[in-house]
């Protein structure tokens, strides 16, 4: 038997070959056993969302510890404390099933340094105490808005809009009551 050389496959049995392959990887991508915390994306944003619940749950805890040193001020923050309740809850599907925590027990009316959650303590002054509630929502905003770049798409259009929140909070904080602008 003279010898033959093996038969080249055809353009079309490769195309179908691939598309075969190409299938097949599609139907174990969708049956794949892995976690979902193994994907890159999804843990970064897992992460993230994490941190600005956290910061946001800080956040809170000043304003509590605020209203509880300035009684007379409870009245004022109660709608900016009740948008950094629900910043928490727009970040986390858990914090949106639990109610915020209440605000920390008045002081007794004194005006007396109360310690924020974070261990740093209410200024006795009023102003002064609506300063550094501004001062952390500020600091709070400008981290928001550094985190926006390395955000995934959905994630990157909740901070900007958190983070221009805290900006209106801080004007709010810094002027004056019933002042027009």
């Amino acid at each position: 038997m003279p010898w033959t050389p093996p038969s080249r496959p055809s353009r079309r049995s490769l195309l179908a070959g691939a598309a075969g392959a190409a299938g097949a990887a599609l139907l174990t991508g969708c049956t794949d056993d892995r976690s979902a915390a193994s994907d890159p994306v999804i843990s970064l944003e897992r992460r993230m969302r994490e941190a600005a619940v956290r910061d946001s749950a800080r956040l809170l805890e000043r304003y509590d510890a605020t209203a509880a040193a300035h009684p007379d001020l409870a009245a004022r923050l109660a709608p900016l404390r009740a948008a950094v309740a629900a910043h928490t809850a727009a970040l986390s599907p858990a914090a949106a099933s639990s109610p915020p925590s209440p605000a920390a027990s008045a002081s007794g009316g004194t005006g007396a340094a109360a310690p924020a959650a974070s261990g740093e303590p209410v200024p006795a002054q009023p102003a002064d105490a609506l300063t550094a509630l501004a001062d952390a929502e500020r600091s709070l905003s400008e981290a928001r808005t550094v985190d926006l770049a390395g955000a995934p798409g959905e994630l990157a259009r909740m901070l900007a809009s958190l983070a221009a929140c805290g900006a209106v909070h801080v004007y709010l904080l810094t002027s004056t009551p019933g002042a027009t602008p």
